[in-house]
């Protein structure tokens, strides 16, 4: 099952970055080709994205499911396809490291099932690396501009 983490340390103190990563209005914009995201609950959106798997350009998308809530350092999600089955789960952790000082841990484990499900991991693998990354850091730069 491919997985990847990435890790930076953002300029805040971990009440900032809670405070920021609680509201899923804040993040899910921020994810590499966002298209739109509807809030349906508290534990529960839908996100729609963009993304290049070498030739094919593709929209996904996907259900998050919340499944913890752990003030002030952790979130921890389930992803489910919408348009093509995958299944996946990650987190957003935070770690005091001063009082100006957060390093934050995102993390994402996403499989593809049914036909073709090998091939199809074997390339979201190096593109699931880039959007652990681009998605952490992206929130890390959001924390330190407000």
């Amino acid at each position: 099952m491919p997985q990847k983490k990435h890790s930076i340390i953002v300029k805040a103190d971990i009440q900032k970055v809670w405070n920021f990563v609680r509201s899923i209005n804040n993040w899910a914009p921020l994810v590499p080709g966002y298209i739109q995201h509807q809030v349906l609950s508290d534990l529960v959106s839908t996100w729609e994205f963009k993304t290049d798997f070498g030739f094919i350009q593709k929209q996904i998308q996907l259900r998050v499911d919340i499944l913890k809530w752990e003030e002030p350092s952790k979130i921890t999600f389930k992803l489910t396809g919408i348009n093509d089955k995958f299944t996946g789960s990650g987190y957003f952790l935070a770690s005091p490291i001063s009082k100006k000082e957060t390093k934050m841990t995102g993390f994402l484990q996403i499989e593809a099932v049914g036909t073709f499900a090998s091939m199809k991991n074997s390339m979201l693998e190096p593109k699931l690396d880039e959007l652990t990354q681009e998605l952490t850091i992206s929130i890390c730069k959001e924390i330190e501009s407000l």
